[in-house]
């Protein structure tokens, strides 16, 4: 392990020296384990700057001179465009910080609609300065939001029936690496899903994130189990057991239930 030399609040305070002053930018908060209270030493630095449209680019170079005053970069990634999300993203490691304080830094334009400020998904932000009243809850739809988790459902009841026939051929065919993948793919990954709409609604789409903290401790255990595959025959054994546990599940959810924890 390198030795450690900047701590999570070394990188914070000098951002929001550098940026709070510089008139393009609005604001400034921190997400992830921060935002559910949950961080210790192996956590992230998960940032997000909101700016004025036409200064993304402005913004990430004050950032990364902001970073070079603390420490060299040891490795940089920025997500090709357009993202996923739809926001402009970079991570960071820096040779004088331990590899897990990472630095995640989402930069999302002042005119983006959605910035990751659902509280009852993405825990309540940590604000280190907002110049425009940016931070504030944005509440779910939940008519909407159980829309989505509907046609989820449906789509998961329809390919998983479909697709377990993928881990099996694999057996016997003797090709268990292509069978594992497939095992984790199409029948453990769908199982959690299907878990987290009957449990989590909120982190329907969340897969196994958060997983320790958003379902029962007797399911996290029983989803464990199945997680960890020694062999070919405990892989037919697991997907047996998984496919039994995955309509058992679907048969038990109520959309009423999930709504109210929507609520």
């Amino acid at each position: 392990m390198k030795e450690v030399g900047i701590t999570r609040k070394n990188i914070i305070d000098t951002l929001i020296t550098t940026l709070k002053p510089l008139d393009y930018i609005n604001a400034l908060w921190e997400a992830g384990a921060a935002s559910f209270n949950r961080i210790d030493e192996w956590s992230d630095l998960d940032l997000i700057v909101d700016v004025e449209d036409e200064r993304v680019g402005d913004t990430f170079e004050s950032i990364e001179k902001a970073v070079l005053t603390l420490s060299e970069i040891d490795l940089k990634f920025r997500l090709p465009e357009p993202t996923w999300h739809g926001h402009s993203q970079v991570f960071y490691r820096l040779k004088k910080a331990t590899p897990f304080l990472f630095l995640d830094i989402v930069v999302i334009k002042k005119s983006s609609k959605d910035k990751f400020l659902q509280f009852q998904i993405h825990g309540e932000p940590i604000v280190h300065f907002d110049k425009i009243g940016v931070v504030k809850n944005d509440p779910i739809d939940s008519k909407s939001f159980l829309n989505r988790i509907e046609k989820r459902l449906e789509t998961l009841k329809t390919t998983f029936d479909l697709f377990q026939v993928l881990t099996l051929k694999e057996l016997n065919r003797g090709n268990d690496i292509t069978a594992l993948s497939f095992y984790m793919g199409y029948t453990y990954r769908p199982l959690v899903e299907v878990l987290r709409i009957k449990y989590y609604p909120l982190h329907f789409n969340f897969y196994t994130s958060y997983v320790h903290y958003d379902l029962p401790p007797e399911v996290v255990k029983r989803l464990h189990s199945l997680c960890f595959v020694a062999n070919p025959e405990d892989l037919r054994k697991y997907q047996a057991e998984a496919d039994t546990w995955f309509w058992e599940v679907v048969k038990s959810i109520n959309l009423d239930e999930v709504r109210l924890k929507l609520k």
